[in-house]
């Protein structure tokens, strides 16, 4: 318990506890005094009993002139435990009115929590009421969202058969523009073959421009059976079969293969066979992969 005096009033409480002080030096003066004679007429060397009684009124002086201070702590000791009583009761009392404040404070807060618990059935209720509602509406919001994926699917699938049937026409324009200008290039005429082989060209640009490119291996390129097909379906190509002839372009379709190119094989150093079928029959028979 810690106490707090001001100056003033520490000085007047002193003035009553405080005891008198010179006797008690006197009389530890006197004592000391006794020694320092005694040793002094004693005979030199002295012996143990003058060192004793010295030493006896030495300390017997120190003892009579702490005397007083020891007493004014006891007395300071008591005065302090006087006033923390005091205190104690002073303090004793306002916890008496601060029993009566929490007493009141603790009938309010029962007050509080009731309204609070039904406040929170309130609000319970409501986020129930919130909570069938957001069920409704998500029920309402997932029918609307199947009806609207079955409507997106079936226009992409509208959209995949309509981009399959112009992949389809496109490519059979190309074949055929393909076919001319090999019969171009087979009339051996200069200017036919030119003028047919920057129609092909500008054509085939024109289908790049929406990813359709095709392509034709050049003579004596190797077979490779992932890009070619080979037009005689009864000759397989042996190791080191080369193209002899296109008969037809191959296509890729924004950087898939969408048909591979139909092509003439033979071995290096001979001479392919002929076809049993005319090339633009064999030409006509390509199919198309389904595109991604």
């Amino acid at each position: 318990m810690e106490l707090i005096f001001s100056e003033t009033e520490w000085v007047n409480e002193s003035k009553l506890w405080k005891s008198s002080k010179w006797p008690f030096l006197l009389g530890d003066a006197a004592l000391l005094a006794f020694a320092w004679v005694f040793v002094q007429r004693a005979e030199h060397p002295i012996g143990q009993f003058e060192i004793a009684v010295a030493s006896g009124c030495v300390a017997l002086g120190a003892i009579v002139g702490c005397l007083p201070f020891i007493l004014d702590y006891r007395a300071a000791v008591r005065a302090i435990e006087a006033a923390g009583l005091g205190s104690v009761a002073e303090k004793i009392q306002n916890l008496e009115k601060l029993a009566a404040q929490i007493s009141a404070a603790t009938k309010e807060w029962t007050n509080a929590q009731t309204q609070a618990e039904t406040t929170a059935a309130f609000a319970k209720e409501i986020a129930d009421n919130m909570a069938a509602e957001v069920r409704q509406f998500s029920g309402f919001m997932q029918k609307m969202n199947d009806s609207e994926k079955s409507a997106l699917r079936l226009e992409v699938e509208k959209l995949r058969r309509g981009e399959a049937e112009w992949l389809q026409v496109l490519v059979r324009i190309l074949d055929h523009v393909h076919l001319l200008n090999a019969a171009a290039a087979r009339s051996r005429q200069p200017k036919l073959v030119e003028q047919i082989s920057n129609f092909q060209n500008a054509c085939r640009d024109a289908a790049r421009r929406i990813g359709l490119a095709a392509f034709s291996p050049n003579p004596d390129d190797p077979f490779e059976p992932q890009k070619h097909q080979n037009a005689d379906e009864k000759m397989e190509p042996g190791h080191g079969a080369v193209v002899a002839e296109t008969v037809g372009a191959g296509f890729t379709f924004q950087g898939k293969l969408l048909r591979p190119a139909l092509v003439r094989v033979k071995t290096p150093g001979s001479e392919p066979e002929p076809l049993t079928e005319p090339l633009e029959q064999k030409a006509g028979e390509l199919s198309l992969q389904e595109p991604d």
